[in-house]
């Protein structure tokens, strides 16, 4: 509807000697006063209405057909915002909570209230960092099945990086989470369902701008219902096998289920165990394989970068594998996933919703205005990290650690993301483990374009060829 009305969207790349600005929208240079156009163009692109001055910390206002939208930007008014009152900011926005509802009903990443209350400190325990080494030998034994499988794929050929990525989460999560094997099947109906899902769901509820403070429901067309359908078999079998007492006693969802026999309370009945689940699955494959085909990405254009991660791996690793052990002490693969993390946050707007009229930095806010929180203009901004367009990731080694609040790709405070260490510290191994073995490589002609829907993906996955390294362990 009205797409005669978006503008085409334009991207920037740079490349010079020893230094990579990675692809990203140009900034927005649409007329001003006109929020429509805006409005319209977020349709097309949300990571294209940003204008430059948008990258400065501050906060910032406008009005889109009467419903009042704040851009908050700066560090400290972030804190306000996630901690110091975010009882009146913790609910997502309709249009988050609406367009995954469908998908993960009141699972904990949409929920709030006393539901949310309830489930975050269920599954930030099932989640929690203490227990990721336990899991580690899931993480090497699903990258190293990875890395047997591409020695079979013949040179040259052209494989697509998301694809390859979110089988790879999508396996180790089911591992981790369900405690067996998803399979081949399993893996890629659960994740190109969730591709389809994505390409699915509109980027804008009008509805909520239209005057419904809790948006509109989303129209579920016989393919949205398709992909919902795909992923929730594959989770639903799962769930029914562990509670006819046929899942792995070691399994995130098995810890689950016995929490909730000794707490009754808890009212997680099939469905909502299925919630939690999905909600679990989800978050766990998709941000962290979206993460991973960035980092290729990355790697691929930055070749110095590259070597002193190979030089890392060999130095720590020698010929042998790399294992869970070895993660604190692979500084340049943590540093290249933090700083993919800080360029293409896999959420990379966090939208509230506040409950009651307030006032945030000098900004009178109507209750049921919509937040914006954007890791995507934040992790640029140049007053918090030194030429932000770049990719270094020297900015994250030798102890050096960004302001509070400045880097939250993760989001933050109390609905900080509860798996976030299983994540990071699945994307370092991944990486080690295949950079060992592989050079990924991008075609130098291949136009990549970021595309912001749910989460932040390269339109159309990423095709690279593999490379196998000399003298890489047999």
């Amino acid at each position: 509807m009205l797409a005669w009305l978006q503008k085409p969207v334009n991207f920037h790349e740079f490349h010079g000697e020893g230094v990579f600005e990675p692809v990203r929208a140009q900034d927005y240079a649409g007329p001003p006063g006109k929020p429509l156009n805006l409005l319209l163009q977020a349709r097309a692109d949300f990571l294209s209405i940003w204008r430059a001055g948008d990258y400065s910390e501050g906060i910032s206002q406008i009005r889109v057909l009467g419903r009042q939208v704040v851009v908050v930007n700066s560090p400290a008014l972030i804190r306000d915002v996630v901690v110091k009152r975010q009882e009146n900011y913790e609910r997502k926005s309709p249009q988050m909570r609406r367009a995954l509802e469908h998908l993960l009903g009141d699972g904990l990443f949409i929920s709030d209230g006393e539901t949310w209350r309830q489930r975050r400190a269920l599954v930030a325990d099932i989640v929690h960092m203490n227990r990721v080494p336990a899991f580690g030998p899931v993480m090497e034994k699903t990258a190293s099945e990875l890395v047997e499988h591409w020695n079979a794929v013949p040179e040259g050929t052209t494989l697509n990086a998301l694809h390859e990525m979110a089988g790879l989460t999508a396996e180790i999560i089911s591992r981790a989470v369900f405690g067996n094997q998803l399979g081949e099947e399993g893996a890629a109906s659960v994740s190109e369902g969730f591709s389809s899902y994505q390409s699915l769901i509109d980027s804008i509820n009008l509805g909520y701008f239209l005057g419904f403070d809790d948006g509109l429901p989303i129209l579920r067309t016989p393919s949205l219902r398709r992909s919902v359908k795909r992923i929730h078999r594959v989770i639903d079998k799962v769930v029914e096998d562990h509670l006819a007492g046929r899942g792995d006693h070691n399994s995130m969802v098995e810890l689950l289920i016995r929490r909730q026999q000794r707490n009754p309370e808890l009212k997680l009945d099939v469905v909502a165990l299925r919630n939690e689940a999905a909600t679990i699955f989800m978050a766990g494959h998709e941000t962290t394989a979206a993460t991973l085909t960035w980092a290729w990405y990355l790697l691929a254009r930055a070749p110095w970068v590259e070597r002193s991660v190979h030089e890392e791996i060999a130095r720590v690793c020698g010929d042998r594998t790399p294992t869970i052990d070895d993660v604190p002490n692979l500084e340049w693969c943590k540093a290249v996933i933090e700083e993919t993390l800080r360029l293409y946050p896999p959420v990379p707007i966090l939208a509230r919703q506040n409950r009651k009229a307030d006032e945030l930095g000098g900004v009178t806010i109507a209750a049921n205005s919509l937040i914006l929180i954007v890791p995507w203009l934040l992790h640029r901004t140049g007053s918090l990290f030194a030429e932000p367009h770049r990719f270094l990731p020297e900015r994250f080694m030798e102890g050096r650690r960004p302001t509070s609040y400045s880097y939250i790709p993760f989001a933050s405070g109390p609905r900080v993301c509860p798996g976030l260490h299983f994540g990071l510290t699945e994307a370092v191994l991944c990486l080690a483990i295949i950079a060992q073995r592989f050079r990924v490589r991008v075609p130098e002609k291949h136009r990549v374009e970021p595309v912001c829907r749910l989460t932040l993906r390269p339109r159309d996955g990423l095709p690279v060829t593999l490379e196998k390294r000399a003298g890489a362990p047999a």
